[in-house]
């Protein structure tokens, strides 16, 4: 039965304080990012206090569950670190109190924070949305002087398009303008070309005040009496300075929220599941209506079912018409005819194709849009359980409270998980990948490391020992360290000499037997490697022998000894003939092709290298056994002559 003790009020206390504190924070640096994605919409507008408030109301509003994530990242790093900076930890530990326990207080808080998050998606996120992409197109429509862009058409002002080659920020003043003014229709269309112009709101903001210097002005002279058939009189312009007033309400109006709604941002759970039986059947409807159209292109007989279909094909294919004598016999001008009409049923049949295709792709991605925000409002909340159970057990690990490192940590987890699902969203969005592997991509990166990271805490165990994933490194591309046996400053009893020299003598005699059988140098087979049991009983005994001689000679007092037994080499031995020691490890990678291919590389390098170790013993041992021996013989005599006195 769950009871509250005082060591849970004492952490939820702590964590409820550094919670709020981190969620203003990393809530106002949400919003500071987000910002400035939509800040020409708000410079130079002349928006009043109350519409700039709502802008960031909404704006908070949507960015909350974000928000929560990150915070409970933080606070919760931070509230371990303390607790451990300070040995709190240790003592609850001590106590009997394993982290777990002392973490189920603030799973409980975390599990209600996930379900508030939900909550928010669910019915405050989409109402928030709504207003805030009405509030933002209403922004848009305001004083448009400020919102024209480069290079393209601009048709927020009233029954005219506008086109600006080039902007000055500074002076205000546009280059290479045209225009295109449809008051009577698009057959009575005005073309205005000029040099440059300046753009203006009156100070009623009920019109634009258009200046333009050295252009041209096209216009129709239709009236509305005219035949329609009849020759067309025209009116052309040319003027060194002329001035346009145009219709337009500056005023801000809120603008329809009807295309907003069908945003899948804009609706519920619910809504989205409903919304996407009703896209999915529409989409098939286009996809049928396009496929029996493009059926009855091919073979001019819309009512044609499969066997007729496949009985039209194998006609056509069967039948013997030469069209090239059919085109030789045409006359010049009938032959430019004939091309003229095929390239333009090819050119009408391409631009026809290239609009069905990119609708067919615009649909397809309206349904992933709709499964992705589903997935997402799950996802989100659910990584607020992730990212506790990353913060937590990372506190007690690292141990340092603070805004110093915690912080640090922090912002490398949340990037990381932000680049796997922007990335996974692009991708899922774009139709490169499936929906549901871009969306959950950093969910299921970030769940076996929170996982690890709870288990390595709880237990007590090393995760950020630099010395053991050092030799990890090390063992892994085959690098190794050098002997470094120094002189010991007490030395209580003098080595065994010529019992040294003896097991060396034998070392020598058993590399020369084992070069000559193992014969190192050729490459081993794969299925012996990865698939059988490969212990080198041989080398082990060697190297024990080795290294039972040479620690015995560390104790000795003459300097060419010592240099000697610096200069053997640190022998691995099993590596030469198995990748691991394990044998299921072995049989594992084998099957993956990479890292057997890896690892059998790896092994011929460490075959190459036991070779040259072997051949360098044998040089070593036949400079120093001569010495060693010398030592044992002048140790005897020593020994004889302090006996008989």
């Amino acid at each position: 039965m769950f009871r509250i003790k005082k060591l849970d009020i004492f952490i939820a206390r702590q964590f409820a304080m550094l919670f709020v504190a981190t969620f203003f924070i990393c809530q106002f640096v949400l919003m500071m990012q987000f910002l400035w994605r939509y800040v020409d919409e708000l410079i130079g507008k002349g928006l009043s206090m109350e519409v700039l408030a709502q802008f960031f109301w909404y704006m908070g509003l949507m960015l909350m569950p974000q928000a929560f994530p990150l915070a409970i990242l933080l606070s919760s790093l931070i509230t371990f670190g303390n607790l451990g900076e300070s040995s709190e930890l240790t003592a609850i530990k001590a106590a009997g109190i394993s982290l777990l326990q002392a973490m189920r207080s603030l799973t409980l808080i975390v599990v209600c924070i996930a379900c508030m998050s939900f909550y928010f998606q669910e019915y405050i996120g989409p109402r928030a949305f709504i207003s805030f992409q009405q509030l933002l197109h209403s922004m848009k429509q305001k004083s448009p002087e400020v919102e024209i862009p480069e290079g393209i058409f601009y048709d927020g002002i009233p029954n005219s398009n506008l086109y600006v080659q080039r902007k000055d920020m500074q002076t205000g003043m546009l280059y290479g303008i045209m225009i295109y003014r449809m008051n009577g229709g698009y057959e009575d269309a005005a073309v205005i070309l000029a040099d440059s112009g300046r753009i203006q709101s009156t100070e009623e903001k009920k019109h634009l005040l258009l200046t333009l210097y050295s252009g041209e002005w096209f216009e129709n002279m239709r009236q509305s009496g005219l035949n329609v058939s009849a020759n067309v009189p025209y009116r052309r312009e040319t003027f060194s300075t002329k001035k346009i007033l145009l219709d337009f309400d500056g005023g801000f109006n809120m603008a329809d929220v009807g295309g907003i709604s069908a945003d899948a941002r804009s609706k519920s759970m619910g809504r989205i599941l409903h919304d996407l039986d009703s896209i999915r059947e529409f989409n098939d409807s286009v996809g049928h209506s396009y496929f029996y159209e493009a059926r009855s292109f091919v073979f001019n007989q819309p009512s044609l079912e499969k066997k007729d279909s496949l009985e039209v094909i194998r006609t056509a294919a069967t039948a013997t018409v030469d069209i090239d004598s059919i085109y030789a016999a045409l006359t010049g001008e009938q032959k430019q005819t004939v091309v003229m009409a095929a390239t333009n049923n090819a050119q009408m049949a391409m631009g026809n194709l290239e609009f069905k295709a990119d609708y067919s792709f615009w649909l397809n991605r309206e349904e992933r849009m709709h499964q992705m925000e589903a997935i997402n409002k799950v996802t989100l909340s659910l990584s607020c359980l992730i990212f506790f159970f990353i913060g937590a057990p990372l506190g007690a690990i690292i141990r340092k409270g603070g805004l110093g490192i915690p912080v640090i940590v922090s912002v490398i987890v949340f990037i990381v998980f932000y680049i796997l699902d922007s990335t996974g969203m692009k991708m899922a969005r774009d139709d490169n990948w499936t929906v549901w592997f871009g969306k959950l991509l950093g969910t299921a990166v970030l769940s076996p490391i929170a996982i690890f990271f709870t288990y390595k805490a709880n237990n007590d165990s090393v995760v950020f020992n630099i010395d053991l994933y050092k030799n990890i490194l090390m063992r892994m591309l085959g690098l190794r360290t050098k002997r470094n046996i120094t002189r010991k400053e007490v030395i209580i009893e003098d080595p065994k000499y010529l019992t040294d020299a003896e097991m060396l003598k034998n070392v020598s005699g058993e590399v020369d037997r084992y070069s000559e059988e193992r014969r190192l140098l050729r490459w081993p087979n794969p299925v012996k490697v990865f698939f059988r049991p490969g212990d080198d009983h041989e080398i082990a005994h060697i190297n024990t022998v080795l290294e039972t001689a040479i620690e015995d000679l560390s104790y000795t007092k003459d300097k060419y000894v010592l240099l000697k037994i610096n200069q053997y080499p640190v022998i691995a031995t099993h590596a030469h003939t198995r990748p691991f020691e394990r044998k299921w490890l072995n049989v594992v990678t084998g099957l993956f092709l990479p890292t057997g291919i890896f690892f059998y590389f790896r092994m011929i390098r460490f075959r190459y290298r036991l070779y040259k170790d072997l051949q360098h013993i044998l040089r070593i041992n036949q400079k120093l056994i001569p010495r060693i021996v010398e030592l044992g013989d002048l140790q005897q005599e020593l020994g004889i002559t302090v006996s008989d006195n």
